[in-house]
């Protein structure tokens, strides 16, 4: 049964001594894994630490395209008058209803303690304004947390009586919803060690938040949106993941906060999405959930390295165990239509940033990272295209040389660089890139414009290894033919294994239990 699906990221049952290090401490519950154009499937995930038994307010939903509906999908094989929930991902949970729609609505208001929201996309965010209602018969508000920026463009353009009722506490609204305003890149007047900047969201769970790129956009800046985009996400500048401290780093430019216009393009402005990480305290396990992002390659605003400088250590410490991340498109999609989204060759170059800044970690001295070779193609059931982009880098760089024929480094670096300074896939692309590399470690960029699988790295060991990958958001084609997230795997795992990761990807299905 689909809906029973579990899958565990550790090797102990979660019920078995939840508070040592070596049991899984978080649930992860996949409602929508999808990024449409079904509305029954968009984005949607639900979190709780297993210590907390289903208690009230022991769950977090991550975005949500997809709630009520998904969590109605997976208790209906619970839908016959049992006290408890005996099977599937809400095993162990109380039921005090006969039916699935009563129960699900029964977590929603007294199990599910906030709802985090990435960015304010409908198909992250509609369920939840569509949903908001049943609470009326619950007791207090539903927290929806999120950066300041996402509060701000819901109260201007969701709850605000014209779309949809002001069902806020603020501003003379119905009181059923309060807005919590996270500090981005973590409040440092939170927590102590490891956890400081850690923000509690419900029982049992701590979060941090992390704002990356979503692509960018034409706005038109009149002065009352401008002060509101400007309303900053950063409290204190003094935390080490914070705008105002990367801001000598080139990564992040305080000029570049959240939704402000780009500097040299006049009319465009990024548009704000978010990276949450979140913490089991008991057992101190880490997951990252990301909505919606651009690789860090063809940013306006290169935002996700600064998540990857927070991942390394807890992945070294085997705190972070999986990644919850986007991959909508396969490699046939140019950079110019991918819209703010990640494909496999983009997605497998962010993972190699996050490798080398693990590897950097676990072998300060060595400097095996910067080696490469060129090793024979790993079996995959069927060789991934190259992307229409890659193939005009290919035939530009050598003068037709065969993919499969003779390797030379100098191709390799050539093709790098040329991916690098291509200027005609979107004229609105800055340039330089901040991520432009010297030519001895081009190869990681020329991996990332390609989903050709014989480019390899070399570490002492698979940096990645033991750290599982969820693919979520992935585009549905609604054709005849194998579903889109086949191929998306098959490229991610041929161009992953080359690269020498050594970390799972796996494509979650609806109403799909993982266990960390």
């Amino acid at each position: 049964m689909q809906n029973a699906k579990s899958k565990y990221a550790g090797t102990a049952h979660p019920e078995n001594e939840s508070g040592q290090s070596n049991s899984p401490g978080l649930q992860v519950i996949v409602l929508g894994p999808t990024g449409g154009p079904r509305e029954d499937r968009v984005t949607g995930l639900l979190v709780r630490s297993t210590s907390t038994k289903w208690s009230s307010n022991s769950v977090v939903a991550v975005d949500a395209g997809t709630l009520l509906c998904g969590i109605i999908h997976t208790l209906e094989p619970c839908d016959n008058n049992q006290e408890v929930s005996t099977q599937g991902p809400f095993a162990g949970l109380q039921l005090p209803h006969n039916n699935a729609p009563a129960n699900a609505t029964h977590v929603f208001r007294n199990i599910i303690g906030a709802v985090l929201i990435t960015h304010p996309h409908l198909d992250h965010l509609s369920a939840f304004a569509i949903n908001t209602p049943v609470l009326e018969a619950g007791s207090g508000a539903k927290a929806l947390a999120a950066l300041p920026s996402v509060v701000a463009a819901i109260k201007t353009h969701v709850f605000n009586d014209v779309i949809w009722p002001n069902l806020s506490d603020e501003d003379g609204g119905a009181g059923l919803v309060t807005y919590q305003r996270l500090v981005e890149g973590g409040n440092p007047m939170m927590g102590r060690g490891d956890e400081k900047g850690y923000t509690r969201v419900c029982e049992g769970l701590l979060a941090m938040c992390l704002g990356v790129s979503h692509g960018h956009c034409k706005q038109r800046f009149i002065a009352e949106n401008d002060i509101q985009r400007r309303m900053s996400s950063v409290t204190y500048g003094s935390y080490p993941h914070s705008f105002e401290e990367q801001a000598g780093t080139g990564i992040v430019s305080p000029e570049l906060s959240p939704g402000l216009r780009v500097p040299g393009k006049e009319g465009w402005a990024t548009v704000e999405s978010s990276a949450f990480f979140i913490r089991d305290p008991a057992t101190k396990k880490e997951v990252i959930i990301f909505g919606d992002v651009e690789p860090d390659f063809v940013s306006f605003d290169p935002r996700n390295s600064r998540v990857w400088e927070a991942a390394a250590p807890k992945i070294v410490t085997s705190q972070l165990r999986a990644i919850f991340i986007e991959c909508s498109y396969n490699d046939d999609v140019e950079d110019a239509s991918l819209y703010g989204h990640l494909c496999p060759r983009h997605l497998i170059g962010e993972l190699v940033q996050l490798a080398e800044k693990v590897n950097e970690l676990k072998y300060p001295e060595s400097s095996m990272a910067h080696k490469r070779k060129r090793a024979s193609a790993p079996e995959v059931l069927t060789e991934p295209a190259l992307s229409p982009r890659s193939k005009k880098v290919a035939l530009a760089g050598e003068n037709g040389v065969q993919r499969r024929g003779t390797a030379r480094t100098k191709r390799r670096h050539t093709r790098a660089r040329l991916a690098l300074e291509d200027p005609d896939e979107d004229p609105e692309r800055a340039s330089p890139s901040p991520f432009r590399a010297p030519d001895d470690v081009g190869i990681d960029l020329a991996l990332a414009e390609s989903s050709d699988p014989l480019t390899t790295l070399q570490w002492p060991e698979p940096p990645l290894a033991g750290l599982l990958v969820y693919i979520i958001h992935i585009k549905e084609n609604m054709c005849d033919g194998p579903p889109a997230g086949e191929r998306i795997l098959r490229e991610l795992q041929a161009q992953g294994k080359a690269a020498g990761l050594g970390c799972e990807f796996h494509v979650p299905t609806r109403g799909e239990s993982i266990f960390v």
